[in-house]
Formats: structure tokens, C-alpha cells, sequence
């Protein structure tokens, strides 16, 4: 996997790169703003985008700009954003566009589980933190289909968030896969979404509805 990493805070980019580089990907590009993102990605074709939301000049959105112009241009292209804060306006945004993904810079200590969730954005699917589907889930009135689901369900539609295949749900919550199977079922019900064996389509499917309901009640 090559990989191309821009993020203001030294240490943290070199401790990125030495990650990835001790997982046996190639760091193509190391970069402390976005100013040379797009070149580094003309040049080198990389797999993997890795990026903070909050980048020099302003440290507001100028990662999550770049995230979505970099999708616009190069869509194939995987981007794992990365924050120290709960953003869930620009994670619905961009997860729809898929090979996306937008975890909390303490996700990185997991080193195991970080390096998984890159693998699996620059290869078209999904991340997303926990916290932040915990955000987009919670918060909506009571006439939401989402008050319908039981709080099992919201951990597995968490873990669908997430990217995690029925049997990576299993393993996570101790439940056998058949259980898992069962759940996911009456989630997309209770959504009113159709069933599909594309796990990447399904994590869209969900968070497409987190979006519109999102939209619905701001």
C-alpha cells in the first residue's frame, strides 16, 4: 500500500509513517499541510490518503476540504481522516462517496486495529470511529425510526458503521454469527433499508439514512 500522510504535528506524521512503514506499506509523501497534496497524489499514485482535519493556515476544516476535493478528483483514491475532535457534519459529507474514513488520533495507539481500518478504506471501504457514529446515532427525537432500535441494535449498527463484516461484529460483541445475522436483519428493517450481501453498500445504505435524518432535524 502506498500511502501519502499530511499532518501538521511532527511527531505524530513520523510516528504514522513508521507504522505503516513497519507494516510493510511505502510512505510516498510526508507532508505538513495541504498545499502539496494534490501534486504528491498526481505524481506518485498513492492508495492511501491520510490527513488531519485541522491543518495550517486557520486549523479549522482545511484537512476536510482537501478530503473532499481529493474524492471529487481521484474517487478511487482511499482517505482516512484523521481528528481529535467529533465532527460528524463532515463524516456524513464524505462517507457516501466511499473508501472513507474518519477516526480519533487515539484510535492510532490501537496500532493493530488503525493499521486494519487504513487497509480497508485504501481498499473502497469504510471507517468510522466509534464516537463519531455514537454522534451521528444519538441526539434525534422520538418519531426517528432510529428510536425503534434497541440499544443491541445501535452497538451492531455502530459496528456496520464501522466497516465490520457480521463476523467482525461477532467477535467484537462475544455473539455468535447466526445472532449477528439476526440483528443486522431487524436493523435494516427497522430502517427501512434493503438487505445486501456488498457489506461496503450496506455501511453506505445506513449512513446515507444517519444523513438525511441528520438533515432533517438541524
Amino acid at each position: 500500500m502506498r500511502v501519502v500522510i499530511a499532518e501538521d504535528q511532527v511527531l505524530l506524521r513520523e510516528g504514522l509513517g513508521r507504522l505503516f512503514e513497519d507494516a510493510g506499506h511505502e510512505v510516498i509523501a510526508s507532508l505538513g499541510d495541504t498545499d502539496g497534496l494534490l501534486p504528491a497524489i498526481a505524481g506518485q499514485h498513492p492508495d492511501l490518503i491520510v490527513l488531519d482535519i485541522r491543518m495550517p493556515p486557520t486549523f479549522t476544516d482545511e484537512g476536510a476540504r482537501a478530503a473532499r476535493e481529493i474524492k471529487e478528483r481521484h474517487p478511487e483514491l482511499g482517505v482516512l481522516l484523521l481528528s481529535q475532535h467529533i465532527e460528524t457534519t463532515h463524516a456524513v459529507a464524505l462517507v457516501t462517496l466511499g473508501g472513507f474514513g474518519y477516526l480519533l488520533k487515539d484510535r492510532v495507539l490501537a496500532v493493530g486495529e488503525f493499521l486494519a481500518a487504513a487497509e480497508r478504506v485504501a481498499q473502497g471501504g469504510s471507517a468510522l470511529d466509534p464516537k463519531v457514529v455514537a454522534g451521528l446515532v444519538s441526539g434525534r427525537g422520538e418519531d426517528d425510526l432510529l428510536a425503534e432500535l434497541t440499544e443491541r441494535e445501535r452497538e451492531v449498527l455502530e459496528l456496520m458503521a464501522e466497516g465490520l463484516t457480521n463476523a467482525g461484529i461477532a467477535k467484537r460483541l462475544y455473539l455468535s454469527e447466526r445472532t449477528v445475522e439476526a440483528h443486522v436483519r431487524h436493523v435494516l428493517t427497522k430502517l427501512d433499508l434493503p438487505e445486501s450481501e456488498d457489506g461496503h453498500r450496506r455501511v453506505l445504505a445506513v449512513l446515507a439514512h444517519l444523513s438525511a435524518t441528520q438533515e432533517s432535524v438541524t
